[in-house]
């Protein structure tokens, strides 16, 4: 078979590798699963750790990111769900900037959708990536989620936690694992699946991909009344065969969620995977800026969550007015 066929009869496969093997390059240079340990930096500490869920015999390897500010006090917690194809390392720039502003973070990486995806022969890339978007595994993450906030909050350092300060946050796949913890409610053949987590009290929403199969989203995510966060680019664009999405599916999501109090931004540039750690389709300059406005954006959002004054999010939008494709706080 020539080349031309070859693209021609496998052009689905061809295409999902074009657009996320920098990923898989990317991945190659993450540490091991295995190669635990703790990692000092001024004024915090990380930590990963191999945790497995003995109730569904499922690993969970989660990274920890713990200020030192919690000695003197009790501190907010987030809990971070990745996208599909990563891990627990691939958001890592805003586990240190929370941790830097007092905030603990907890990484959460989901094996049933990790990196581990990208392993394995290519031309089952496809199917792959198909089963792992797929309702089984959309529940195991929800499940994973709070199994880890559970190990946490069981654990020495669950003292120091402040627990009315508990924030759920995830990246595309994640973004979808985390509303269903803040109260999303989907039915399916029937059934409802229904998996929130009341101890979450706020949730950062990036990149939120739709709910497949659903035209209208109000029904699903009307019951979420915790202050949300969203975040996204005028270009945001999933090509995931079967699961693709554009920005305007971001949108319908923000304009769905039922809580008092959310906020949308949306950037002018940036693609999909601009949020992540590395770089792939997007200049640095637009990686450096997404990046940074993303990390005081939350910081911003979750003073104001817990009864904060405003005015550090009208800040935040004045001095990032000329990124913004679109703001809107409610």
């Amino acid at each position: 078979m020539n080349v031309a066929a070859f693209l021609r009869r496998h052009r689905l496969m061809v295409l999902l590798f074009l657009l996320l093997a920098p990923m898989l390059v990317a991945s190659s240079h993450l540490p091991a699963d295995g190669e635990a340990g703790i990692e000092l930096r001024a004024g915090y500490r990380v930590q990963d750790l191999d945790w497995v869920d003995p109730a569904r015999g499922r690993a969970v390897p989660v990274k920890l990111f713990w200020p030192d500010a919690a000695r003197s006090g009790k501190v907010p917690l987030v809990v971070f769900s990745h996208g599909i194809g990563s891990a627990r390392d691939g958001y890592t720039y805003l586990g240190h900037y929370w941790a830097k502003h007092g905030i603990a973070s907890l990484h959460v990486q989901h094996v049933g959708s990790d990196r581990a995806l990208w392993q394995g022969n290519p031309f089952g890339l496809v199917s792959r990536f198909q089963q792992a978007a797929g309702e089984a595994e959309a529940v195991a993450r929800v499940h994973d989620q709070r199994f880890a906030l559970d190990q946490v909050l069981a654990g020495a350092w669950g003292a120091q936690v402040d627990r009315a300060r508990i924030v759920a946050a995830g990246h595309s796949y994640g973004a979808n694992t985390t509303l269903m913890s803040a109260g999303a409610r989907v039915v399916r053949d029937g059934k409802t699946i229904e998996l929130r987590d009341p101890r979450f009290s706020a949730a950062i929403v990036i990149s939120a991909p739709p709910f497949y199969g659903d035209a209208d989203f109000r029904p699903i995510l009307a019951g979420i009344t915790i202050p949300t966060l969203h975040v996204t680019t005028a270009d945001d664009i999933i090509r995931i065969p079967g699961f693709g999405s554009g920005v305007d599916d971001r949108l319908k999501v923000f304009d769905a969620i039922g809580g008092a109090h959310k906020v949308l931004a949306v950037y002018r540039h940036g693609t999909h995977n601009v949020f992540t750690d590395h770089r792939y389709f997007d200049s640095r300059e637009v990686s450096e800026q997404v990046k940074q406005a993303t990390e005081s954006l939350s910081l911003a959002f979750i003073d104001t969550a817990y009864g904060h004054s405003t005015a550090e999010l009208a800040r935040w939008r004045s001095g990032h007015r000329a990124l913004l494709a679109r703001y809107d706080a409610r």
